[in-house]
């Protein structure tokens, strides 16, 4: 089993390296990660070296489209029971507040607030049998993610996140755009770890689930060098030539121009800055996700369920334009206190309508075959409900949505017991789900990277991907 040199290794002499030897994909990648805060300066004086020419069994390709992600997480464990799981022969402490509806597969029924999902099941999938053992938010985050469990700092990454070994895998076959995107910003479990900053994700940071118009912060190359300038060739090309002789002066670099082309192509690539530039959709496009034109922000979160569903567009325009895996952050289903009012009035009702707009966008655009979309969070929530008419963090049990790619409408695979409560059947685990996403992506769960320390380590400890949802 091949063992790939880790990025970003610590210690006086990986730094002196990095200096002498850049990655060409942490240059490709500078002026993407410069909107992050970083000069394409900073970054290659913290990044190290990254190996290059990395194989994969496939290129995760489909009709001349190479293969791609939408990871819609919803942070804070939505309710299995209440959305994709329920229980309606159950005591009603546990079955809760919301009736059924049937769908368009016999014998699957949904919670009775999701009834545009319910008429689109024959084009998704659930897995009702996940478990894991972790009940806290960021550690729950971190399994979901990397397949390991957390370190002693939940929220930083230990292990990388599965877009970033995405990025570092599979990142330079589609060189003029990031590989890994996440909306808006970087959540727990989802960094680099040892692989380093290159595999970082792209962080919009502006956030298109609110006001005004949708803008990504400049990308910055340089001192004096922004977005803005871009169109203008000569002035970039004149700013490398003044970064490469300062440099050159210093020996730290000797190797720029086999870079420039590189950099060059991505940042000015009108597919990139097209791509996220959200504010070239239709009107009504837009609203069929739900777009509030007259945006109230207090209104919009009196439930705790913010206007995400313009977050979901942008993916969908990103993986149009070739990003390989984008993480939306659908936060916070963390539902313990007056739950089912949340549910009611924000949550549910929001989810159905932009989650079913996302699959027939992309099925209506060609895009369904080759895009995998993963809905899921990093537990469920008890079957019991508490004192507060809500529930608790749950990892026991819970469910997945799966659309897209390989899978086939209309699968339901595993079985919870008739409270909700334990796997009953065919139970699945979060590395399996993950195993599911690298094989349709094309990449080699059996390599290993290097950590910090010089410890060889599996992209998946362990994990299988899911074949009851495509065999």
């Amino acid at each position: 089993m091949p063992v790939h040199t880790s990025a970003n290794r610590i210690g006086c002499e990986e730094f002196r390296q990095t200096l002498r030897q850049p990655d060409r994909r942490a240059f490709v990648k500078a002026g993407l990660l410069g909107a992050a805060g970083l000069s394409l300066g900073e970054l290659l004086r913290s990044d190290a070296r990254a190996a290059d020419g990395q194989t994969t069994p496939n290129l995760g390709s489909h009709s001349g489209r190479m293969n791609s992600v939408i990871l819609l997480w919803m942070r804070g464990g939505p309710s299995h029971i209440d959305m994709w799981d329920p229980k309606p022969d159950a005591p009603a402490e546990y079955r809760g507040e919301f009736g059924t509806v049937g769908t368009t597969v016999p014998g699957v029924r949904l919670g009775d607030l999701l009834p545009m999902s319910a008429r689109i099941m024959h084009k998704w999938s659930i897995v009702r049998s996940l478990h894991h053992h972790d009940a806290g938010h960021s550690t729950g985050d971190q399994i979901c993610f990397t397949g390991y469990n957390a370190g002693p700092a939940p929220d930083e990454n230990v292990y990388p996140s599965i877009g970033s070994i995405v990025s570092r895998q599979i990142g330079h076959l589609t060189p003029h755009m990031p590989p890994y995107v996440m909306i808006p910003r970087m959540l727990p479990g989802a960094g680099s770890a040892y692989l380093g900053v290159a595999h970082k994700p792209f962080e919009t940071q502006a956030d298109p689930a609110q006001p005004g118009p949708f803008k990504i912060p400049n990308f910055t190359l340089a001192s004096g060098v922004t977005g803005d300038q871009i169109g203008d060739r000569k002035t970039l090309l004149k700013d490398f030539d003044r970064l490469r002789r300062d440099a050159d002066a210093s020996g730290q670099l000797d190797a720029m121009d086999r870079f420039q082309g590189r950099a060059w192509e991505m940042l000015t690539s009108p597919t990139a800055r097209e791509a996220f530039d959200l504010d070239r959709e239709p009107m009504k496009v837009r609203e069929r996700y739900g777009f509030m034109p007259a945006f109230d922000p207090k209104a919009a979160n009196r439930c705790g369920a913010p206007n995400w569903a313009q977050r979901m567009l942008l993916a969908r325009r990103l993986v149009e334009a070739g990003v390989r895996l984008v993480t939306v952050d659908l936060r916070w289903w963390d539902t313990h206190v007056k739950g089912f009012e949340s549910l009611r009035e924000g949550f549910l009702p929001r989810w159905d309508r932009a989650y079913t707009a996302l699959i027939e966008d992309l099925e209506s655009r060609g895009l369904l075959e080759t895009t995998l979309v993963l809905a899921w969070g990093e537990f469920g929530r008890t079957p019991r409900v508490n004192n507060d008419a809500g529930r608790d963090h749950y990892p026991n049990v819970f469910s997945a949505a799966l659309a897209g790619g390989p899978v086939k409408g209309g699968r339901v695979v595993g079985a919870s017991d008739s409270l909700g409560a334990f796997p009953k059947t065919n139970p699945k685990t979060p590395q399996d789900v993950l195993a599911t996403v690298y094989q349709h992506l094309g990449i080699d769960t059996d390599a290993q990277y290097l950590t910090g320390t010089g410890r060889p380590v599996s992209v998946l400890p362990f994990g299988k991907p899911i074949k009851e949802l495509y065999g």
